[in-house]
C-alpha cells in the first residue's frame, strides 16, 4: 500500500494545484504499475553515483553547479522548444557541471522520465530526479528509473512522511535533497535527518524570487548539511555574494536552459572564462 504524505494546505495556490494533479497521476501509475512491482525492481538497482559526495566539498574552482535539464514551467511557459536532454547533459558536462537535475513533471513543466533516463545516459554526472513526490510508490519509481537522488519539499509533506521517506531513500541507496524556503521548514528538514538542505529562493506559492532567502537560512544550517542555493541565480556577481554566505552548490536552470552557449556561460559562472579558440580557463 502507498504511503502518502503531502500536506493539505487549503489554499488554491500554484504549487498546492501540483500536488493535487501529482495525487491523480499516482492513482493512476498505480494501476498500470502496481508498488509492489516496482519495489522489487527498484530492490536490484545498478550501480548509483554518488550525488551527495559530489557536493560535500568545493570543486576544482571552489564551486559546485547542479545543472538542470527544464523544458518549461508554470511561470515562465516554454523555455526551449527544441530542447535534447542527451546534448543538454554532454554540454554541462563538458562546461564542467558537478551533477544534473533534471524535470520529470510533464504537466506543469513539460519533461518526464525519459529525460531523466537520456540524460544519466549520456554522461557520468549523477543525476537527481526533481519532481513532486509526495508518495513511496515515487521514490521506488524513481530507482527504477535510475535517478541517483531525490528531491523532497518540505512545503508540501507531512513530517512523518518526510523521515519514512528519507529512511526509505537511504534503504535504496538514493541520496535526497531536501527542500526548504523558510527557517521552520530548515527546522522540520533537521529533525529528520536531513543532511543534503536545498534552499529555495523562489517561493511556490506565488513563484517570486529573492537570493536573500539563500543568504538568510545559511546562518541556520546545523553541523554536517550541506546546502545548495536554488532559482534565480543567473550570474558570477550572485553566485559570490552566496559563497560568502558560507553555500558552495547552486542549482541552476533556466539561465542555463537559455544561454545561447551553455559551456561558455557555465564556464563563467564557475568564474572560468572561455577564450575565442573555446577552450576553458582558470
Amino acid at each position: 500500500m502507498s504511503r502518502r504524505g503531502a500536506r493539505e494546505t487549503g489554499r488554491p495556490d500554484i504549487l498546492e494545484r501540483i500536488v493535487a494533479h501529482k495525487r491523480l497521476e499516482v492513482e493512476e501509475a498505480c494501476g498500470r504499475a502496481s508498488e509492489a512491482h516496482l519495489r522489487r525492481e527498484a530492490e536490484m538497482p545498478g550501480p548509483r553515483r554518488d550525488f551527495f559526495g559530489r557536493l560535500s566539498q568545493p570543486g576544482p574552482h571552489g564551486v559546485n553547479i547542479i545543472s538542470e535539464i527544464k523544458r518549461g514551467s508554470p511561470s515562465k511557459g516554454i523555455l526551449r522548444e527544441d530542447l535534447d536532454a542527451e546534448a543538454t547533459a554532454r554540454a554541462y558536462e563538458r562546461g564542467g557541471a558537478a551533477a544534473l537535475s533534471v524535470l520529470t513533471d510533464r504537466s506543469f513543466f513539460l519533461g518526464g522520465p525519459e529525460d531523466l533516463r537520456a540524460a544519466r545516459a549520456a554522461v557520468a554526472l549523477p543525476v537527481l530526479r526533481k519532481d513532486f513526490i509526495v508518495s513511496t510508490y515515487q521514490i521506488y519509481e524513481s530507482a527504477v528509473m535510475g535517478a541517483d537522488a531525490i528531491l523532497l519539499i518540505v512545503r508540501v509533506l507531512t513530517r512523518e512522511f518526510l523521515k519514512d521517506a528519507l529512511d526509505l531513500a537511504r534503504e535504496l541507496k538514493i541520496d535526497v535533497l531536501v527542500e526548504v524556503h523558510a527557517l521552520p521548514e530548515l527546522e522540520t528538514a533537521t529533525t529528520a535527518g536531513a543532511r543534503l538542505i536545498g534552499i529555495n529562493n523562489r517561493d511556490l506559492r506565488t513563484f517570486r524570487t529573492d537570493i536573500q532567502t539563500s543568504v538568510d537560512l545559511a546562518r541556520h544550517r546545523s553541523p554536517g548539511q550541506v546546502l545548495v542555493a536554488e532559482s534565480g541565480i543567473h550570474s558570477r556577481d550572485q553566485i559570490e555574494r552566496l559563497l560568502h554566505a558560507g553555500i558552495h552548490n547552486f542549482l541552476i536552470g533556466e539561465s542555463l536552459v537559455r544561454a545561447e552557449n551553455t559551456e561558455a556561460f557555465l564556464a563563467s559562472l564557475l568564474g572560468m572564462t572561455m577564450p575565442k579558440g573555446g577552450e576553458v580557463r582558470a
